[in-house]
């Protein structure tokens, strides 16, 4: 197994480490804020790092084509459904991110049947950065750093709009046949 195939597997097994101190956060505020705020961290340049390798050293693999992607979903998923629980969010803004992952992966799997393939655009890359700004966001708010309590709020709301329409935009691109 190759470098960057081991970071991506690597962020898979830190998702339920983060998961379990972003839900320690009711009992130990501040200690486990801190501690999943740096698993997120670790798990995150994980990502840019994997992609970063794969690509320089030619060692692009059908397994890191589809781990790499699943893995980030699973992180940010994982992380949302987490501040839902700990009520920190209304699941509005989560449904609309985690139904937007859901659609465009079908829609992918269905390009992929017609033999096409469809490339991360500049909206998916958008999307997620504003996702993860987002959830870092509500790591460090109000343990870490005091910020005001309506900037999370706010990033993630425009991570739900962004995702949303970046989604939207991967249908309209889409070169496919649609048969009802």
């Amino acid at each position: 197994m190759n470098m960057p195939n081991k970071l991506t597997l690597a962020r898979i097994i830190l998702i339920p480490v983060f998961v379990f101190f972003l839900l320690m956060r009711a009992r130990l505020p501040f200690v486990a804020s801190w501690i999943s705020f740096v698993v997120f961290v670790v798990a995150s340049l994980t990502d840019a790092a994997d992609g970063y390798l794969a690509r320089r050293s030619n060692q692009v693999t059908n397994f890191g084509k589809i781990a790499d992607p699943l893995a980030d979903k699973l992180l940010v998923s994982s992380a949302l459904i987490g501040f839902v629980s700990l009520n920190l969010i209304s699941p509005w803004p989560v449904i609309i991110i985690i139904g937007r992952e859901f659609a465009v992966t079908g829609l992918r799997v269905i390009a992929a049947s017609e033999g096409i393939i469809i490339s991360a655009s500049i909206w998916g890359k958008l999307k997620t950065v504003t996702q993860i700004v987002a959830v870092l966001a509500f790591l460090v708010y109000p343990e870490i750093i005091p910020l005001p309590g309506y900037l999370p709020l706010i990033l993630i709301w425009l991570a739900a709009l962004i995702t949303f329409y970046s989604g939207y935009r991967y249908f309209a691109d889409a070169d496919l046949e649609w048969e009802l």
